[in-house]
């Protein structure tokens, strides 16, 4: 959410923002609406101030002891006037009262709609962020490591999964419907050790680990910019008002909601390993083959809150980008990263990045981080904000991107890694986590 103010002094810049990233925002109702809101916020003042004066007045009128009213009596004025305008300014009141209502409950009217057109008003981006409608506009930043070349036939990692006996989907798709899969044996170690790999690398540059809740509050959803607009995407509990979370990024970010925190804790590094639900709505007949595109998945993912300050959150959003880089460097996958462009980096995103890893079967690289800095965006609509060393209040900023997200890593780690005889070499950085295992066969081989 921005701030009010900001959005009528950048009325351009908010319009640019709107029309680059494709939101649906009617500005000039919200700039009406907030026009309307003032405006009866100055009547109620106006009518208070005057229903406070006068009900001043009518105790003096009716006090014969006041200095008033002997003040009055002295200059000629009857008991019967005094009586007149007692009732008169009675009477203004009970008009007072009755405009404050109409105010009141107009005033509940505009201040709903007025917080509905906030929540669709989308961040402005970076001057650095490309244009563009959608992912064909993402411009490449940089490649590092060179894909591998085989000189056998290729398996992809479903042929690898299930003739190694790691990896089943018909019995996931029977467990629980499509995009389901299960993890056994030496897949499932390969799992929690490129997880545990992540949560090692990133603990060691200074992020706490926590262990949080992935069923949340409908506000804490709002509050980190999943909803409104992201509904038919997440897994509800309606009847508690409660999601569960797409990302550990929302219960980390929302750990300090309405707090004030003081400049010397600043920057917060949080990071969680948690498992992630999507409904992936709209992805009928998308990358349906495998498990790139599916239900629930684990990931570690790291979130910094930090001053409000362009500079340093910039510098911290580069950070966290070599964070995960670190990981995939340490498993020697090639990857490149991407700038993603104004239409398809979302609402709430000053700038973001994309990681994608190199899949042959794809033939091409496929996305497997997300890097976002979100300016005051998120920190705004969850009240969080910290005490700078001037002790004034300022709204902190946000960034989020994932360590390593699996099993859609899982991937290029197979695939990159199969050999002529059908086995696959477990990544030298993975085996300590799988009790020295060196390479996965198939089973009885």
């Amino acid at each position: 959410m921005l701030d009010i103010k900001y959005i009528s002094e950048h009325i351009d810049d908010v319009r640019r923002a709107i029309r680059d990233k494709r939101v649906a925002c009617d500005l000039d109702r919200l700039l009406a609406v907030n026009q309307r809101r003032k405006e009866l916020q100055t009547e109620f003042d106006k009518l208070r101030t005057e229903s406070n004066d006068l009900g001043s007045n009518v105790a003096l009128y009716r006090n014969p002891k006041s200095k008033w009213y002997q003040d009055a009596i002295a200059k000629g004025m009857t008991e019967a006037g005094i009586k007149s305008e007692a009732e008169k300014t009675q009477g203004r009141l009970g008009e007072i009262k009755g405009r404050t209502k109409e105010v009141e409950a107009e005033t509940k009217l505009v201040l709903e709609e007025f917080d509905r057109l906030m929540l669709t008003v989308p961040q402005v981006p970076s001057a650095k962020t490309p244009v563009g409608p959608d992912a064909n506009g993402n411009v490449e930043v940089r490649r590092v490591g060179s894909p591998r070349k085989f000189d056998f036939d290729v398996k992809d990692h479903v042929q690898l999964g299930e003739s190694l006996g790691i990896l089943d989907i018909p019995r996931g798709v029977k467990l629980a419907g499509t995009r389901n899969y299960v993890l056994r044996g030496p897949g499932a170690m390969l799992h929690y050790a490129v997880l545990r790999l992540a949560v090692d690398t990133i603990t060691s540059r200074g992020f706490e680990l926590f262990n949080v809740p992935i069923l949340v509050k409908d506000d804490m959803m709002r509050g980190t910019g999943y909803y409104p607009g992201g509904e038919e995407q997440a897994y509800r509990c309606e009847r508690d008002e409660k999601s569960l979370v797409g990302t550990a990024e929302v219960p980390l970010t929302a750990f300090h909601t309405d707090e004030i925190l003081d400049d010397a804790e600043l920057p917060k590094k949080f990071a969680a390993v948690s498992t992630c639900f999507r409904r992936e709505a709209g992805a009928a007949g998308k990358d349906t083959a495998g498990i790139y595109r599916i239900h629930f998945f684990d990931k570690v993912e790291q979130v910094v809150i930090c001053r409000a300050d362009e500079a340093e959150s910039e510098r911290f959003h580069h950070e966290i980008i070599a964070n995960a880089e670190a990981v995939l460097q340490a498993l020697e996958l090639p990857y490149r990263v991407m700038a993603v462009c104004t239409g398809d980096m979302g609402q709430g995103k000053v700038e973001m990045y994309d990681i994608e890893t190199w899949m042959p079967s794809r033939n091409g690289y496929g996305e497997t981080h997300s890097a976002s800095r979100f300016g005051e965006f998120q920190a705004r609509r969850l009240n969080l904000k910290y005490r700078d060393g001037a002790k004034k209040v300022q709204v902190c900023h946000t960034l989020n991107n994932t360590v390593i997200a699996s099993p859609r890593i899982l991937i290029p780690i197979l695939e990159l890694n199969q050999n002529s005889d059908g086995s696959v070499t477990v990544p030298k950085a993975l085996r300590p986590y799988m009790n020295g295992m060196e390479r996965i066969t198939p089973r009885g081989a």
